[in-house]
């Protein structure tokens, strides 16, 4: 599990990015007094809504998941399975046809169902990795740029994967939240 990255806007400046830690820090450091300040998950676009002048702890109660990533040693895994290589016990509901099916197939229906699953993902991989890029870029524009000149033409260059129009459509915006668009909409994923 990697670690979650967030990035931070005030008056459509870019003011922080980092984990939560380093994030409040640097808010903190910035005055910014009683006005917005507009927090994003680099993963997948959303807005936060975090109390910048609170403490870590306080943001942690309401995002857990914000939190330093659990190694597979700490992880505590409560549940049936193989909990050593990382197994555990989950329904699957399959017709009978599907079941004799999968009993002829060497190695058994586990490793079979194993197998499909990896090929599949593997065919699908670009065009998830286009989709999640799609999204959460989206997800940040519609809370932040949607008073912003262009930003009808940008979605519709977004979602057609047209990065010269996309950059064309938002050269105008404030350069903070024009480069931080661009990079979640055009950068590609590292195994997320």
């Amino acid at each position: 599990m990697t670690r979650v990255i967030l990035t931070a806007f005030h008056q459509q400046r870019q003011i922080a990015h980092g984990n939560l830690s380093e994030l409040l820090q640097q808010i903190q450091a910035t005055r910014v007094g009683e006005e917005p300040v507009f927090i994003f998950n680099d993963r997948n676009g959303k807005r936060l809504d975090i109390h910048v002048h609170g403490d870590e702890a306080s943001a942690l109660a309401v995002y857990p998941e914000l939190g330093n990533p659990q190694s597979e040693e700490t992880a505590v895994v409560k549940s049936r399975g193989r909990p050593k290589l990382g197994v555990s016990s989950k329904e699957v509901t399959l017709l009978p046809r599907h079941w004799e099916w999968l009993a002829t197939q060497p190695g058994g229906a586990s490793a079979t169902l194993r197998r499909l699953i990896d090929q599949a993902r593997k065919s699908n991989e670009p065009a998830e990795n286009k989709r999640r890029r799609h999204e959460r870029a989206y997800q940040f524009m519609y809370e932040i740029a949607g008073d912003l000149p262009d930003y009808e033409a940008s979605l519709r260059a977004l979602f057609a994967d047209d990065e010269a129009d996309f950059t064309a459509c938002i050269a105008s915006w404030p350069q903070d939240i024009r480069h931080y668009a661009w990079q979640l909409a055009f950068r590609q994923d590292e195994g997320k």
